[in-house]
Order: C-alpha cells, then structure tokens, then sequence
C-alpha cells in the first residue's frame, strides 16, 4: 500500500424526507442566497422542486433557480450559470438531480469565484476554491454526491473532460432512496454500470497488498449484483434502492482508491463516446469495459482472476487462470446484458468509421498526452484496437 491523505468532509443525511431539511444545511453551511440547480421537469412533476423551495423559504432563505441540465452536462450552461451566480452574488450552490446537475453545479461553483475561464479547471488547473455546495440526489450512479470530481463536455468540439479539487466536494449531500423510486429501468441499470465502473477502475492496480482496499471494492460489486437484478424486478423497493445509493456513493468518494493506483482508461475511452453521440455514460461504459478488460488482461491475469472467483463466483484454474479471467468478463458482461445494456457499437449507436477520430481524441484532444490508463499504458493504436473490440 502507498502512502496517502484522505480527508473527504460532506455531511449525509441518509433516508426518506430529508428534502425537507435543505433550507436548514444549507443555513448550518453559511448559506444566504441560493442557486439551485436542476435538470429537466421530472422534480417540478414529482413536487420534489416545490418541496425544496418552501424548505428554503421556511429557513428564510432566498434563491435563484436555473434548470436545464442535461445527461452529459454542457458548457454553455455553466457559463450561464457563473453569469448569474456573480449578478445575484450567490453564496451557496444546491443541485438537485443526479450526476450531470451535480457536476454542473461544481463547476459553476468553481468558475463564479474565479477571474478567468472556468474551462482552465477541465485543462488541468486544480479547483482550490468554489462556492460551497450541497446536494439532492436523485440518481444512484456518478458518485458526484460524496467526490471532489466534477465532469464537463465543452460545446466547441465537443470535449468530455474532468476536473477535481476538495473545493469541489459538497457540504452535504441529501440521499433519499425514494427519490430514486421514478426512474426507468434503463436509467437505473444504467447507473449500475457506473457504480461497477467506478469500483473496477480503481480494483485494476499495480500496487501491491491492498487487500483491505481490494474486499471494500469486491463487498460493494457483490452488493450491486445482488442489489441490481432485485430493483430492476422491484422498481419500488426502497431497501434495494438504499443500498444501491450508499453503494453509488462508496464507490466513488476514494475511500477504495487510497494507497493505490488507479486505472481510468475506460472512462477517458468513453467519454469519446458519450461526448460525440450523447449516449448516456453508464451504457457506454457497459461497452467500453468488458473491451479494456479484454485488451489489458494479461498484464496481471491473477488480478483478473481474483476478481472472477470472489466476485462472479468463477472456479480456479490454476493451470490455467487465463481461463478464470476471461470467464470473470464475460460473467460481468453478461450481468450487464441482463439488466438491459447494450454490448456493442451497433447497439450504442456508434460508428465503425469514427474509431480514428474518437482514438486520436482521446489520446491527444484538448491537453491530453498521448497515452491514457494508470493499469496499461495505451496508446492511440491501442485505444483503436479496444474500440475495435467493441465492434
């Protein structure tokens, strides 16, 4: 295990109507003047924006509201969002949604107290200081709720790109399973993949004897197997929607990612994908996956392997554990199939032709390096050979 510090700060409030509470954590956070920041019209239906706005009043708090947020979060309207935040001088940020309106409030958050671009932040300047933040989750998948990332796609060319910086970790976080109860199937599966994404990229490591990190990891992908077909078969089952959200949320706050390295390369391959054909990024992350697993396995077969036999429930073979390890991703594979997401270019709605351009992107677009993946060093031919795959 490496060295490291962790210090992650958000308050939780966990469990049914806690909604009704915003007014007063965002007051305990010094909170005076509110944006709140949302998606589209499915809070206004449920009553869920109603509720957040007399719990700001009854706290005599007063706010600003900016809506519009979509799946994949765009510039522009974060840069309309700073505007407003430095006219109104808002001093608290409150998103309520899922990932794309969290992280689209981070980054608000961040370039409302900065004097240049806030797109500097997406090109490699650390976030030091934000607007302080609180959320109201209403999707189980990004993990935004409880990390200090925060991922943008730029509208000039189209460039998905992250950021992080403790600035940009929320206050609070309010997390009611309920909350979660109106989704469809398929963006709840879709968030399924994410939560498995986020675990699998820090699980593919080079460090050595992280077995604590290592059981944290397996524990909450047993739990998303478990958890996962049951909500699908049981959309209004409050216990299984709970796990999954405290899961969401565990995997992606780094409490499994210190001491060691980390991976990354499926979701900088993927971020091409959602970026250019706005498909959502749980589904294309269910394509990318199983394609890097395949291309990076005999790096460290073991890991592979040991990831089959606890988590899939693989026998060894240890003549053999090359065997083991591709019948771990196929079961993940499978698993992802059967919770209804995709397993190719043609179902993702990709293009065979793009894979240069979506490759050369990846590696080399904006401020990137050439190489991407903290497992496997790849290069631009290796990433056209993994986006092959997923042919």
């Amino acid at each position: 295990m490496e060295n490291f510090t962790f210090y992650a700060p958000t308050y939780f409030a966990f469990g049914k109507y806690m909604e009704n509470e915003a007014g007063e954590y965002v007051k305990r956070f010094g909170g005076t003047k509110v944006l709140i920041h949302y998606g589209g019209g499915s809070i206004a239906r449920v009553g869920l924006l109603d509720r957040v706005k007399e719990s700001l009043k009854k706290a005599n708090l007063s706010y600003v509201e900016l809506g519009g947020v979509k799946p994949n979060p765009r510039s522009g309207l974060v840069y309309e969002g700073i505007e407003i935040c430095k006219k109104e001088k808002i001093d608290f940020i409150l998103a309520v949604g899922g990932g794309s309106t969290i992280d689209s409030a981070k980054a608000i958050a961040a370039g409302a107290v900065y004097d240049g671009d806030f797109w500097d932040y997406y090109q490699g300047k650390t976030v030091e200081r934000a607007l302080p933040i609180g959320t109201i989750l209403t999707i189980s998948a990004a993990g935004s709720e409880g990390s200090a990332d925060s991922v943008i796609t730029h509208e000039n060319g189209m460039l998905k790109r992250a950021t992080t910086g403790e600035g940009l970790r929320p206050k609070f976080s309010i997390l009611n399973p309920e909350l979660t109860q109106t989704l469809s199937e398929y963006q709840t599966a879709c968030g399924i993949t994410d939560i498995l994404a986020h675990l699998y990229e820090r699980y593919f490591t080079n460090t050595e004897e992280v077995e604590v990190t290592d059981r944290m990891i397996e524990g909450l992908m047993l739990t998303m197997i478990h958890e996962g077909p049951r909500v699908i078969a049981e959309p209004d089952n409050y216990h299984a929607r709970a796990n999954i959200m405290w899961a969401g949320m565990m995997a992606h706050n780094n409490s499994c990612g210190v001491g060691r390295t980390q991976d990354w390369a499926s979701h900088d391959i993927e971020h091409e994908l959602s970026a250019l054909y706005d498909c959502a990024h749980g589904a294309g992350l269910a394509v990318t996956m199983p394609a890097v697993m395949r291309y990076n396995m005999k790096h460290n077969i073991m890991r592979f392997a040991q990831v089959a036999c606890r988590v899939w429930g693989c026998s060894m073979d240890f003549n053999h554990p090359e065997e083991t390890a591709k019948a771990g991703i196929q079961a993940f594979q499978q698993f992802l199939i059967s919770i209804g997401m995709p397993k190719n270019f043609e179902e993702l709605g990709a293009k065979e032709e793009d894979i240069s351009k979506l490759a050369h992107t990846a590696c080399y677009g904006d401020v990137k390096t050439g190489t991407l993946g903290g497992f496997v060093t790849l290069s631009e031919e290796d990433v056209i050979n993994i986006y092959r795959l997923m042919l």
